[in-house]
């Protein structure tokens, strides 16, 4: 499978429905804490506008703190440019093929997914990401203890109720759309609703935990 392609195909497939949201749209809260819509488009196209000297510079400043240093890095690009100018950059830029130190394609793909819908799911918009895609991101999220996936998924198995796809071993099964199951397991609440199976109520409380 050609992950790259699969992140260039995602990238443009999420800039084309970007192109119809207003301004009252890009100023309206997306699912990370704190981060209006543009914020979240201004955040994708960080690894094309910030060079690794200002990388190492901002997380120095941020006295090592990835988190920290993500979100000024977001914030500073979203004020540099308007919510189309970071739409052209993202589409422009879909076939990069930048990985973060020490992580595969798959990292990109998996941001490049998940926050495409923490901009449009509380618009009431989405799109449609490839199954593949999903699969990749699933797979590459819950194989993780730490940075992407924040919840322990140990007995649990995750079953898309609109895609062929399906991840873990465990004897606990939840189902749900591939977008709300990506979502809840990096932390976003606001899918907990969607989620059903034997195994909803203990992926709830984790997530729950979590975000406490």
């Amino acid at each position: 499978m050609d992950v790259f392609a699969l992140i260039a195909a995602e990238r443009r497939r999420l800039a084309d429905e970007l192109d119809e949201l207003s301004a009252e749209e890009w100023a309206h809260p997306s699912l990370c804490e704190g981060w209006t819509c543009h914020d979240v488009v201004a955040h994708l196209i960080v690894p094309f506008t910030v060079g690794s000297p200002a990388f190492v510079v901002g997380l120095l400043r941020a006295r090592l703190r990835f988190d920290r240093a993500n979100d000024r890095f977001a914030r500073d690009a979203a004020r540099a440019r308007p919510p189309a100018d970071c739409v052209a950059l993202l589409r422009e830029h879909a076939t990069s093929r930048f990985t973060p130190p020490m992580l595969g394609p798959e990292a990109p793909l998996t941001d490049t997914v998940t926050h495409g819908g923490d901009l449009l799911t509380p618009l009431g918009r989405s799109v449609d990401v490839a199954p593949e895609a999903y699969d990749v991101a699933l797979r590459f999220a819950s194989g993780r203890r730490t940075g992407f996936a924040g919840v322990d998924l140990d007995g649990l198995r995750l079953e898309a109720s609109d895609a062929e796809v399906a991840v873990g071993e465990g004897h606990l099964v939840v189902h749900a759309p591939a977008r709300s199951l990506l979502g809840a397991i990096q932390g976003r609440t606001a899918y907990l609703d969607d989620l059903g199976g034997e195994g909803a109520d203990e992926l709830r409380r984790r997530c729950l935990a979590r975000a406490s």
